[in-house]
């Protein structure tokens, strides 16, 4: 349990001061792509410790797979209530940006920002394992170097296992959008730990091009090139068919509706009628 509190403390720590940059943004409106590299920054320090326990936790801390499942839970959750709008996924931000939602200036700032808070969560997750706190950290830290991959299958299938999860993702996210914080936030924590959970397997089903560049670019059995076609091409891939399937166009590339066709029905006001039958008595 020595393992688990000190994985809490951590945990407690990054989401302070996620929630801290978060509220100093308030003042200055400007410089809200910053939010994006907060949230970022604590959903891939946070994952890796959840990664840590996964890994090293069910065999050396004696934790279950339902208290793993648990805890991924948790702090995606809590990374959406802290978070809000700032969802720490670039293909979000696309998301925005092809729905002509968002210009091109602030969408380049805030993926920009996003794996560069990815970035950071890996430093600073990896000078926790350093401190060696607990027999948990200090078998991760030996295993940091050597770490274990979460592309577990081909490219094609990762692929594939990418786009499927990120088109499910997408498709609920655009349903729910609109919806009450109350009802979008847990239903898509939900979603995401099911996911996850799910293609363990085979990719981790990140969905989310920063977290899986913080996450598992950094280790060995793949190239850069390899992995960007699975974690980055795969969810972009999903996430275009989902808008496209939700609305029946992209509207940042073509305004027609290729899928849906909407009738469009005249009604004659009421109006219209009396003054035809004057006409006629005319």
């Amino acid at each position: 349990m020595s393992g688990l509190n000190a994985s809490l403390g951590y945990f407690l720590a990054v989401v302070i001061f996620a929630a801290s940059v978060r509220t100093l943004l308030k003042k200055w409106p400007r410089f809200s792509f910053v939010s994006e590299f907060a949230s970022s920054f604590m959903l891939v320090a946070c994952w890796l410790e959840v990664q840590t326990i996964v890994e090293v936790g069910e065999w050396a801390g004696g934790l279950g797979p339902d208290v793993t499942v648990t805890i991924l839970f948790v702090v995606l959750l809590t990374h959406g209530v802290i978070c809000g709008g700032a969802s720490g996924n670039p293909t979000l931000v696309v998301l925005k940006f092809l729905q002509l939602e968002a210009t091109t200036l602030p969408s380049l700032l805030a993926v920009t920002s996003q794996f560069l808070g990815a970035h950071l969560g890996l430093l600073v997750a990896v000078y926790y394992w350093s401190l060696e706190l607990t027999d948990m950290h200090m078998i991760k830290n030996l295993m940091a170097r050597e770490c274990s991959t979460s592309l577990l299958v081909s490219l094609l299938q990762g692929f594939f296992t990418e786009c499927v999860c990120a088109l499910i993702l997408h498709l609920i996210h655009l349903n729910l959008q609109r919806r009450s914080a109350l009802i979008r936030v847990p239903l898509i924590a939900v979603l995401l730990t099911f996911l996850s959970h799910t293609a363990r397997g085979y990719t981790s089903a990140y969905m989310n091009p920063s977290l899986a560049y913080g996450l598992t670019f950094h280790c060995p059995g793949f190239t850069f090139t390899e992995y960007a076609v699975v974690y980055w091409l795969g969810p972009l891939t999903g996430m275009t068919l989902a808008l496209l399937l939700y609305i029946g166009h992209i509207p940042r590339i073509f305004a027609k509706n290729l899928l849906y066709f909407q009738k469009t029905r005249f009604r004659v006001p009421k109006g219209d009628k009396g003054d035809k039958g004057e006409k006629k008595k005319m």
